[in-house]
């Protein structure tokens, strides 16, 4: 599989870089200016609301746009910022065990994803890409056409046959909080799984607020360590 390739061009979209094939990424200024400017219309299908409010498009169009536009029903708002902090999830992730951290040993921590390589790096990459899926399926909204438009933009990305089928997986596996979580190998990799899923959730929603809570506790992250790792989350586009 080439996940990591994969990840990589996910996180340059939701960095607000284009990738190779044109497919556009996050802007935060033109969210910003979207959200004062539609702000309180009512959502409709595919993320567009009565008053022309379109997810999709604020968010640049490709992989990142549909697996975020597939949200129907979302209260946008200032969440919405959170998705700028799949492009740093790694980085984001170990400044949050550094800001909590009382002379605890980095080396039990694990590496940032950025620091890995090979097969363990392709095994993280998995592991956030799964992260993000269920988080975009944890209101039960996505319908076998919005499903089929993120597979269709993961495809254009470069995807190969194996991960196209992998990704069809995650689509009709079980929300399972518990099997994600087991695939955490240290707890850098935990904190990058939540950071990843806080970057997705509607935390205003209350069956997005419940999976993102479960899990937090299958991880074994603390509320400490949850509020920190969303902290991250909304101030890495805020800046």
């Amino acid at each position: 599989m080439n996940a990591k390739g994969i990840l990589d061009q996910l996180m340059k979209q939701a960095g607000g870089q284009s990738n190779a094939s044109g497919g556009g990424g996050f802007d935060a200024q033109q969210l910003v200016k979207g959200l004062s400017s539609q702000f309180g219309g009512n959502s409709g299908k595919d993320g567009a609301s009565s008053g022309g409010f379109d997810v999709k498009s604020l968010l640049g169009g490709g992989a990142m746009g549909a697996l975020i536009g597939s949200k129907r029903g979302r209260k946008m708002g200032g969440k919405a910022l959170k998705y700028g902090a799949i492009a740093g999830v790694g980085v984001l992730a170990w400044k949050a065990w550094q800001n909590r951290q009382a002379g605890g040993d980095a080396a039990q921590e694990g590496a940032p994803i950025d620091d890995l390589d090979g097969r363990a790096q392709e095994q993280r990459s998995l592991e956030i890409l799964q992260a993000m899926i269920m988080a975009a399926r944890a209101d039960g909204h996505i319908d076998e056409a919005e499903r089929s438009q993120i597979s269709e933009q993961i495809e254009a990305l470069g995807a190969d046959a194996e991960l196209q089928a992998w990704v069809e997986r995650q689509f009709q596996a079980p929300l399972d909080a518990e099997a994600l979580a087991q695939q955490a190998d240290s707890p850098q990799a935990a904190r990058e799984i939540y950071l990843a899923s806080v970057a997705i959730i509607d935390d205003q929603n209350p069956m997005e607020r419940a999976w993102l809570d479960q899990l937090a506790a299958a991880l074994g992250l603390d509320a400490e360590m949850s509020a920190e790792l969303e902290r991250q989350a909304v101030g890495a586009t805020q800046g």
